[in-house]
């Protein structure tokens, strides 16, 4: 069996069977290693050599946590969320419609504005989510939806629009390596590529709506154990956070560093009085807590794909499916589809697929008569492929950090397969008619 096939397979199994994520990565990384013959050493070298790619992400995630705490101190958030509930209560003889839908479209706002108008990420998610968590839950808004919503805006402008991180993935990478392996892409307009596939993922967020459309309850006092629902404001209070949070978005965007954007921003609570001197330490450890999981998933993950990479096997995966075409373009544009949401599943990023996907697959392509533009939406469309469904993606992390603060949220069947079957499915059919019919 290929080595990648086995590796992600043992990885989705163990995750869906409950298995922390983390120890599903590393077993199914050392099966991965096994099988493409690398044996125990080699397999734990890659592993490990693999691990420091991650730390990166995960000490800003870290860092994230304590500025999310500190904010939450200032009640900026919170005070966000006190006028949410004071329209709740307002409308809570027609169940608060209107508001839900103000909230749940702020949320998708924010997703798709922090991939280009303020590139952030998956930034806004510990400093907006969980305050606006107690009413959501008031509300009795299905969080699943919440996850699709987001994921939705984490994905879609990233492949779709050329501005922000999709100038990274759509011009610097995907562009760049289809003219790499020897096709003109002159002329090619990568928005008319992308189209079709980003058609998917508004089709799979519209299904979303109709699946979690229904009320789901969710334990209250739980919220009020972990997030505070009566912090004590002031007009002070919240412009020092306003000052923050301005200062740390910023130095962010200014040094491309969130470590750095994040710690200027905590420090300013610390200096300004907001966050007391002998309750950084504390506060500080706190909000690194509260992103841990994230962070050790990001490093395990990144493990993981190295692993992958040192087998050799995911070429091998894309060439052992080449030899099933047997010159038959609708049959090689879902078998390089698949291939792609199989290999970003496991890598857990878009971004660091398409360059190993776009080697084989251009050629192979041009070997079946695709045009230019039909090879772009392919590579395009099976890098992005996966990377909703992906226990190991931040696009699935992030919402489940903000949406799991006090454990009512369940990465894999709450926000995993919710996406996994909301976008990756939708994706796979549009990008297949996409490269039938450009």
């Amino acid at each position: 069996m290929n080595a990648v096939i086995a590796a992600v397979g043992v990885m989705l199994v163990l995750s869906l069977s409950r298995v922390h994520v983390v120890i599903a990565l590393i077993v199914g990384a050392l099966v991965g290693g096994l099988t493409g013959g690398l044996g125990i050493d080699a397999t734990l070298k890659a592993f490990n050599s693999g691990l420091g790619g991650g730390a990166t992400v995960a000490l800003s995630y870290a860092l994230l946590g304590a500025f999310a705490v500190a904010i939450a101190k200032s009640g900026l958030a919170h005070a966000l969320a006190d006028k949410a509930l004071a329209m709740v209560d307002r409308q809570h003889a027609t169940g608060g419609g209107s508001v839900k839908w103000l909230l749940i479209g702020l949320l998708w706002v924010v997703a798709i504005a922090s991939q280009n108008i303020l590139p952030i990420h998956i930034a806004f998610i510990p400093l907006l989510v969980p305050p606006l968590l107690y009413v959501l839950t008031k509300l009795q808004i299905d969080r699943r939806l919440i996850a699709c919503v987001m994921t939705f805006g984490l994905i879609t402008p990233y492949m779709f629009l050329p501005v922000g991180f999709g100038n990274i993935f759509l011009n610097e990478i995907l562009l760049a390596n289809v003219a790499r392996s020897g096709v003109d892409i002159s002329g090619i307009n990568v928005t008319h590529a992308m189209g079709i596939p980003a058609l998917g993922m508004v089709f799979g967020l519209a299904m979303a709506f109709i699946t979690y459309r229904k009320r789901r309850v969710y334990d209250l006092a739980k919220i009020e154990q972990v997030e505070q629902v009566a912090v004590q404001y002031n007009p002070l209070s919240l412009m020092i956070a306003g000052v923050a949070i301005a200062a740390a978005f910023i130095v962010q965007l200014l040094l491309d560093s969130m470590i750095i954007g994040a710690l200027v921003g905590f420090l300013i609570f610390s200096v300004s009085g907001i966050v007391k001197w002998r309750e950084t330490d504390d506060l500080f450890t706190e909000g690194m807590k509260m992103m841990a999981m994230i962070g050790f998933i990001m490093i395990a993950a990144s493990g993981f794909a190295e692993v992958m990479k040192a087998t050799g096997e995911v070429q091998t995966l894309v060439e052992s499916s080449a030899s099933w075409i047997n010159h038959s373009k609708g049959v090689g544009a879902l078998l390089m589809l698949l291939v792609g949401l199989l290999v970003t599943m496991g890598i857990g990023s878009s971004f660091s697929t398409v360059p190993i996907l776009a080697a084989i697959f251009v050629p192979l392509c041009v070997q079946l008569g695709f045009s230019p533009i039909a090879i772009v939406c392919i590579v395009g469309t099976a890098g992005a492929l996966g990377d909703a469904g992906s226990p190991a993606s931040d696009s699935t992390l992030g919402p489940t950090s903000g949406l799991n603060i006090d454990g009512q949220h369940h990465h894999i069947w709450d926000t995993v397969v919710p996406t996994f079957l909301h976008y990756n499915l939708p994706l796979l059919a549009f990008g297949w008619v996409a490269a039938m019919v450009l």
